[in-house]
């Protein structure tokens, strides 16, 4: 197995005590008592070396000629788990709205199905530009919202409310964008279905 894959692996490994420091720390779970003020902060350097190894690991099959079957399969499998996981967590916590989730998660499905149908014909759909600012901005939002009022202090203020809002819609934004533009690009696919 290459080096990009093993990143791709590692990344999918990361989410569960990314989602368990996570969650115990807004729970405030007995056995995280020791580090209960850093949990937030251990999850975000977690969220942010996951996050960083997505970049990684494409820049190294590109760059080595290490593209691989699996790494195109769970290289965005392994991405959209990590987001999601984030966000579901951010709406139990009550950072994210519910609503907006539905709506990235819903953009992940659709284009997972196109690129599915795509597939079958024979259509390799490679990522837009568009893809990788939403994405982009998908990861900043939730370290945004990730980090916690009681332990940063500008966090919690009209200022950090709004930039988080701001990055929010952007992010929104993208995703509804990006995906009109998967959709209109290749809308070929889905009139060749046999």
């Amino acid at each position: 197995m290459n080096l990009p894959n093993k990143l791709t692996i590692v990344r999918m490994i990361l989410i569960v005590p990314f989602v368990v420091l996570l969650l115990g720390g807004f729970y405030n779970w007995a056995w995280l008592s020791g580090i209960i003020e850093y949990v937030d902060y251990i999850a975000l350097a977690i969220f942010i070396i996951a996050s960083l190894t997505d970049m990684l690991d494409g820049k190294i099959a590109r760059k080595y000629n290490l593209v691989t079957n699996f790494g195109k399969f769970m290289d965005p499998l392994a991405d959209k788990l990590l987001v999601c996981s984030a966000m579901i967590c951010l709406v139990e916590m009550g950072r994210i709205p519910a609503w907006v989730v539905i709506i990235i998660i819903s953009r992940e499905f659709i284009i997972s199905g196109f690129r599915l149908v795509a597939s079958d014909n024979g259509v390799v759909i490679a990522a837009s530009y568009w893809g990788k600012f939403k994405t982009v901005f998908q990861m900043v939002m939730i370290c945004l919202m990730m980090v916690d009022n009681a332990y940063f202090p500008l966090a919690g203020t009209v200022v950090w409310d709004a930039l988080v809002a701001v990055t929010m819609w952007i992010a929104l934004a993208l995703t509804v964008i990006s995906l009109l533009d998967y959709v209109i690009k290749n809308r070929s696919v889905m009139s060749d279905v046999k």
